[in-house]
């Protein structure tokens, strides 16, 4: 259903520019831990620390978990019906014939990038749940898979799955800057403070975030949080 802007952020700050709440709190808070907890699973890799990593790893799965719920529940441009874009729309975007909608929420090549990087990091948790080196460390599910399965996991883990992350995430970051710094579009800032300054005559539905929302989002949390607590204790 629409969702109703949250009274304490008005639609209009200044003469001729209008925001609107684009990122609720939610997604705010998903977005910069998972960041960080990407970031601390890369260093807890690279430096043999295996108990921050598994840690770290449990922390992503319950963020993933929570994202993938609040894809279809969450404030109006979090839901993944908002950039999820026709083949027709991307071409259209990268002609230059791009749609007021492109510069609210995530445009069709922020799209790709945000469903890549969700798509990487639910295959490396998976993954790493299935995992057996038969040194360091074993996941929590690999007794549960057939011993090849577990070898082409830990393979996968360990090697292209890790690049791949940190490749995807290395592009995210420079197509953050480029915007920034080539075609003037702030992408941090509203990823801050949840809101986006818009061409005027230019009026999206803003998405919903007040106080039944973000209660909403603290219980899909604590049932995420919850789920991959449990699959930590089928440790072998």
């Amino acid at each position: 259903m629409p969702a109703p802007a949250s009274s304490s952020h008005p639609a209009v700050i200044s003469a001729g520019t209008r925001t609107v709440r684009v990122w609720d709190l939610p997604t705010r808070l998903f977005h910069w831990a998972l960041a960080a907890a990407v970031i601390g699973l890369v260093a807890t890799a690279k430096t043999g620390a295996m108990d921050w990593h598994f840690r770290l790893g449990y922390t992503v799965m319950a963020l993933l978990v929570f994202r993938l719920a609040w894809g279809f529940v969450g404030g109006r441009w979090s839901r993944f019906s908002s950039f999820l874009y026709a083949p027709g729309s991307m071409l259209a975007y990268l002609r230059g014939r791009s749609h007021p909608d492109h510069f609210v929420g995530h445009n069709p090549l922020g799209a790709v990038s945000v469903f890549a990087l969700l798509a990487a990091l639910l295959l490396q948790v998976a993954t790493g749940l299935v995992s057996d080196d038969a040194i360091t460390f074993t996941g929590p599910l690999a007794a549960m898979v057939p011993g090849s399965w577990s070898d082409a996991a830990t393979s996968w883990h360990k090697g292209a799955g890790q690049w791949l992350l940190i490749a995807l995430t290395a592009l995210h970051v420079l197509a953050v800057l480029f915007y920034a710094g080539v075609k003037r579009v702030r992408m941090v800032r509203p990823m801050l403070s949840g809101d986006r300054a818009l061409a005027p005559g230019h009026a999206p539905a803003p998405s919903r975030d007040d106080g039944r929302s973000r209660l909403l989002a603290l219980v899909l949390f604590a049932l995420s949080a919850g789920l991959s607590a449990w699959v930590s204790t089928l440790q072998p």
